[in-house]
């Protein structure tokens, strides 16, 4: 009797989708590996394309609400059963799901339906995933998690508001900082648990005596302060107050990390990406302040170190964990994923600092690009074999 539950049967289209994080693992790095090199050359001028929204809409909007809702629900359709003790989403459901994210790519892209039934489509994903989360976290009684129920709904209605601004001809920024600040939030949530937790296990594994410090007060307070520095970069994102509050949040989160003995962990890239991820997040709250004070990178160049940098080495730090562990494999990175890790990052400094350098700011892009893009591409292939086929574990 087939068994199409677990992927053991053998036949890939079943463990395809048999757990979250493999489709929408391999469709955000694919989706990623081809909207920013195809952003790239319409930013160039040397490419041209029929888009639902404007070229600078499409990219930001499939950014925040394409390629990372897709990693979003990929993470949390793997972790929920962990946190409820229910079973996963699999099978039909998770393949119903997986086909409308991807239908809200492909009516972004080729403006065949009307805008607003598009935006429709599109919407509809994220609003799904909230309530799935929502239902999980209620049958489970996990109420600890309520905060990222909260954050997900956030996240959804930050992508509700961005459709409704462009259909109506207006800016989109606040939609685009409020979808930020949730994802600022989420890292500092999940990033902040798991960064610590899987460096104890290294380090106990190793027989090291350094240990991270539990969750204390102190931690609380870090993620408190980076929640109202969050919602005043969305509120009055030109504000002096709100710059130095982002400058005291990357600070005091600074100072978290380096209470995780992340210089340990150099002998194992699967566990140092953590602490360099949730370093670009600490950073980049204090570019972003220092930019809002007219001190460093520009603006529009500091908000990339959250986007290519935080999201960049913090999705592929647990994108390559996840789909390790969960197909019975090491984790451990070898030569390939080091080599994810270090496009990636290279990646976000290019797109941060490389504008404020005297080489030309169109290379510098491009460069970027190349790298972080590349990333996911290697990713798609060399972990694509194993989030089609069963796991080695049977499980």
């Amino acid at each position: 009797m087939t068994d199409t539950t677990s992927g053991r049967s053998g036949v890939p289209g079943v463990a395809f989708f048999s757990y979250g994080f493999r489709p929408f693992f391999l469709g955000a790095a694919l989706f990623a590996g081809v909207a920013i090199p195809v952003w790239v050359l319409l930013l160039a001028g040397t490419g041209h394309a029929n888009l639902s929204y404007a070229p600078r809409e499409w990219h930001v909007h499939e950014m925040l609400f394409g390629f990372l809702s897709a990693v979003i629900a990929g993470f949390l359709f793997t972790a929920m059963p962990n946190w409820t003790e229910r079973p996963p989403i699999k099978g039909m459901l998770l393949m119903m799901l997986w086909t409308l994210w991807l239908a809200g790519r492909l009516v972004m892209a080729i403006p065949w339906l009307p805008p607003v039934v598009s935006a429709l489509v599109d919407s509809a994903f994220p609003v799904a995933v909230a309530i799935i989360v929502w239902r999980e976290i209620v049958i489970g009684r996990a109420w600890d998690r309520a905060p990222i129920g909260l954050l997900i709904s956030l996240y959804a209605g930050a992508n509700l508001l961005f459709h409704e601004l462009v259909l109506g001809g207006a800016a989109t920024d606040l939609s685009e900082r409020m979808a930020l600040a949730v994802i600022m939030m989420l890292l500092a949530l999940i990033g902040g648990r798991v960064t610590p937790s899987f460096t104890l296990d290294f380090l106990s594994e190793r027989g090291r005596s350094e240990q991270p410090p539990p969750f204390t007060r102190f931690d609380g307070v870090s993620i408190l302060l980076a929640g109202i520095a969050a919602v005043a970069w969305t509120a009055w994102p030109e504000a002096l107050a709100t710059g130095w509050l982002l400058v005291a949040a990357g600070l005091v989160n600074l100072f978290r990390l380096s209470r995780w003995y992340g210089w340990v962990t150099w002998r194992e890239p699967l566990v140092l990406i953590l602490h360099l991820g949730y370093g670009w997040l600490a950073m980049s709250w204090l570019i972003l302040g220092c930019a809002i004070l007219g001190l460093g990178v520009h603006p529009a160049d500091a908000v990339h170190a959250l986007t290519t940098g935080a999201v960049g080495a913090m999705t592929l730090a647990i994108m390559t964990r996840a789909s390790l562990g969960h197909t019975g494999r090491p984790r451990h990175a070898g030569p390939m994923t080091v080599i994810i890790y270090l496009l990636v990052n290279l990646g976000a400094v290019l797109r941060v600092f490389g504008p404020a350098t005297t080489l030309p700011t169109p290379l510098m892009l491009g460069l970027s690009a190349m790298a972080w893009s590349g990333a996911y591409l290697v990713f798609a292939l060399v972990y694509g074999r194993f989030l089609l086929r069963p796991s080695l574990d049977g499980e």
